[in-house]
């Protein structure tokens, strides 16, 4: 037995005995199209267009009120779903689906959108939801690792509470004897993981790392952020053959320089867990992170905020009895970090 749904914005025959019952994942989204995965199926679905606006309700006592929407505004974002989300959806009869609610997130991974003109607003994109592993993949070169980029993504981490991991690719360039350039990453590299961050060096061409990257990637929903060129198809290809090439399908679809991605996908991979790849973002701003938290966001500086001469009214720039200038003065903070720290400071 069919029936109607009664929404004239999103008319759809359905089947009665099934609406209650679909649920899924998104693992695949293009522009106006989804692909929900149940846990036997994908299912390709439209979005209701309800989901994209806030309805506003009346703020009596809601047993003394209809749920009559009393206003409709605009949602101000790029688009209300993320691959990952937990979604509810109606089945068509034609075997495609309406998606009517998301479910909860547990937590998700955003960045604010380049402005296209000066003096116009930045809205959230959410770029994966429900994830367990934030993976900043750089090259050790060709190109060279952008740190200040490297440090963007992980202060968003750190700022929606993301575990975050580094992956660095190309260490076969190190490997062939380049001491300058194992000289110059070092220290670098060794300072990332006194602060406390997990950083993997691999190599698709020499296997190097590819045991450690697979144990932490085992079992776990990832998402992949970095650059394009890092080496991020050819690692994957070696991870799981044939991975790399479809996420170069993904990666080319969405079109080169674009900052809004059109097409993402969620990859399971074989030995457990899954993969979000990211293409190529040539801008991160943060989303939601006010310059005065912003030293909270980097774990080496926690421990000085508040040991200030001002205490947290301290800007960390040239007041005297500055404890973090102290710390950088004495080695306990890297001076590019702070450098860094300073340069999104001025942006929030």
């Amino acid at each position: 037995m069919n029936m109607t749904s009664a929404n004239s914005d999103d008319t759809v025959s359905v089947d009665a005995h099934a609406v209650e019952d679909n649920k899924g994942i998104v693992y695949k989204k293009t522009i106006a199209n989804y692909h929900v995965y149940t846990g036997e199926e994908m299912v390709s679905c439209a979005i209701s267009s309800r989901l994209r606006k806030n309805l506003v309700y009346p703020t009596a006592d809601p047993s003394s009120v209809r749920h009559n929407v009393r206003a409709v505004k605009e949602i101000k974002h790029i688009d209300p779903l993320a691959i990952g989300d937990r979604v509810r959806f109606i089945r068509a009869s034609d075997g495609t689906g309406l998606i009517t609610e998301i479910l909860p997130r547990r937590n998700y991974l955003a960045r604010a959108t380049a402005t296209p003109m000066p003096g116009a607003h930045s809205f959230e994109q959410v770029i994966a939801a429900n994830v367990d592993l934030v993976v900043a993949v750089f090259s050790v070169a060709r190109p060279v690792p952008k740190w200040n980029m490297l440090d963007r993504y992980l202060v968003s981490a750190e700022s929606l509470d993301l575990p975050a991991m580094i992956c660095m690719t190309k260490w076969d360039l190190v490997q062939i004897g380049n001491a300058r350039l194992e000289t110059e990453l070092n220290a670098e590299i060794e300072d990332y993981r006194r602060i406390g961050y997990p950083l993997i060096l691999t190599s698709a061409i020499s296997r190097h790392g590819l045991t450690d990257l697979q144990d932490a990637l085992k079992g776990r929903i990832s998402v992949f952020v970095g650059k394009s060129g890092v080496g991020k198809t050819s690692l994957l290809n070696v991870l799981q053959p044939g991975l790399g090439l479809r996420v170069g399908e993904v990666s080319r679809a969405s079109g080169k320089g674009k900052h809004t991605t059109s097409h993402l996908e969620m990859f399971s991979l074989g030995f457990g867990g899954a993969i979000i790849d990211t293409p190529g973002m040539r801008e991160f701003g943060l989303w939601d992170v006010a310059g005065g938290d912003l030293a909270f966001y980097f774990p080496e500086m926690r421990p000085y905020l508040g040991c200030c001469k001002f205490g947290m009214d301290c800007q960390h720039d040239e007041e005297p009895g500055c404890a973090l200038r102290k710390a950088v003065v004495a080695g306990k903070i890297n001076p590019r970090r702070f450098q860094s720290y300073l340069r999104l400071k001025a942006e929030a």
